[in-house]
């Protein structure tokens, strides 16, 4: 596979080939995952009532959605390839753009498919058993298979994402739907829906659930990777951003329901494949392999997703000279960042061969939440920075919306440095190890 020279691949640009319709669907694909299936579990454990399980959801769903409404307003005034690490740059410097840009790199976006990828193998082995070396070379396996599909095109990887987009949310709500039509179940579960007193453990239980509901919401802002290559992106990529994460807490809370019409919550804090086991107490062996299959594809989506959106900031970081130049080619033929999309998959396969699930997603969370947190900030610092800057969308409820967004990334931080102080302080490390290296692609540029 062939690139660019360096001079031809800075005139070069991405092509704008995605709509609203391929956006939206962006945003859906690469939220809903393996995080819905897997975490309601980790919540009942933490927060032993359904009123709460259910009010993690609806506060972890307002709170992505308010920082989709306030992120719509970025990606209407900079609709570049790269997305929050542009919005970054632009609010606090090039240091803290580059950052996120390298924590991304290291552990957000590539743990994401690193995560994503090992959930794999978890559902696959509901279906049949699986060695542990073939649960080892799977995650691998795919990770590969998605990053050879999206190097060959931006309009393959977006009609693949496309396709398991539409396929996943049509089955899941089939056969979420199917529990209910079945009448198997019953409400039980939400006549004592509160705790007979709270505590402090327990609004810390409270905030180390949103976690885990909030790895499940993770994902829609990576369509702003993409801001180059959208068309009319002063439109569509706001719209995309809203409409998307809508669909998505109502799925998310369709999903909830219907476990605990199925089951009880102890019975959800018992089990790791929460859809499995509703689906199979309605229906018998069947529904739990129906479930697996349709979860398989719903992680498949999330990861093709993940794949496509992340080179697109390491492109941006190698265009702004803060990453190797090679990085910031686009292949003559497919007009992909496809060396971007390589290293990128090289990486993340090598994360799958380390850490647990629920380690990963607790370094991914924390690490992420802080520079989701400082990126709602930028709308407020460049409202006075730069107050002339054209903005086709202004975020509702300002300056409310991004500051309550704000206010509580940061609680979520300081609440899992409290709960998960030594996983929360290697995030830091990751990010810390940043610096020395900003400090010296920062000296080759002026060199």
């Amino acid at each position: 596979m062939t690139t660019l020279t360096e001079t031809s691949a800075q005139r070069e640009q991405l092509v704008r080939g995605l709509n609203l319709f391929d956006a939206t669907l962006i945003v859906v694909g690469t939220t809903i995952g393996s995080g819905i299936f897997l975490v309601p579990s980790e919540i009942a454990r933490e927060v032993h009532t359904s009123g709460l399980m259910l009010l993690v959801w609806i506060v972890g769903g307002l709170l992505s959605f308010l920082g989709a409404l306030t992120y719509a307003e970025l990606s209407a005034a900079y609709p570049h390839a790269g997305g929050l690490y542009v919005y970054l740059r632009e609010a606090f410097g090039r240091p803290i753009g580059f950052l996120y840009g390298w924590t991304l790199f290291l552990v957000i976006h590539t743990g994401s498919i690193a995560t994503l990828a090992k959930a794999v193998p978890f559902y696959l082995g509901y279906l049949a058993p699986l060695s542990p070396l073939m649960a080892t070379l799977i995650p691998i396996a795919f990770v590969i298979l998605f990053t050879i599909v999206n190097c060959l095109g931006l309009r393959l990887g977006a009609t693949v994402q496309n396709f398991f987009a539409i396929i996943k949310v049509t089955t899941i709500l089939a056969l979420l739907g199917s529990i209910f039509l079945k009448g198997k179940g019953s409400f039980q579960s939400l006549d004592n829906p509160w705790p007979q007193s709270f505590s402090i453990d327990l609004l810390s239980g409270f905030g180390v659930g949103m976690i885990a509901a909030l790895w499940a919401y993770e994902g829609w802002h990576l369509v702003t990777f993409t801001g180059g290559e959208i068309k009319d992106p002063n439109k569509n990529l706001p719209c995309s951003l809203a409409l998307g994460t809508a669909i998505i807490i109502a799925i998310y809370l369709t999903a909830n329901i219907a476990y605990l019409y199925s089951l009880s919550v102890e019975e959800i804090s018992r089990t790791q494949r929460v859809a499995a086991t509703a689906m199979e107490v309605t229906w018998g062996p069947i529904g739990g392999t129906l479930i697996s299959v349709a979860i398989l594809i719903s992680i498949l989506g999330a990861t093709n997703g993940t794949v496509l959106t992340g080179p697109r900031v390491f492109f941006a970081m190698a265009r702004d000279g803060l990453f190797f130049k090679r990085i910031a080619t686009i292949h003559p033929r497919f007009k992909t960042p496809a060396f971007s999309i390589i290293v990128q998959g090289l990486w993340a396969a090598g994360l799958t061969l380390i850490g647990s699930f629920s380690q990963l997603f607790t370094y991914v969370l924390f690490a992420g939440w802080i520079f989701y947190g400082l990126t709602a900030a930028a709308v407020i610092v460049l409202r006075h920075k730069r107050p002339d800057l054209p903005r086709p969308y202004k975020v509702s409820g300002y300056p409310l919306t991004p500051i309550v967004f704000v206010a509580i990334s940061f609680l979520l931080v300081i609440n899992t440095l409290i709960k998960d102080p030594r996983d929360s302080l290697l995030g830091l490390a990751f990010i810390a190890l940043g610096i020395p290296v900003y400090l010296y692609w920062n000296s080759r540029q002026r060199a």
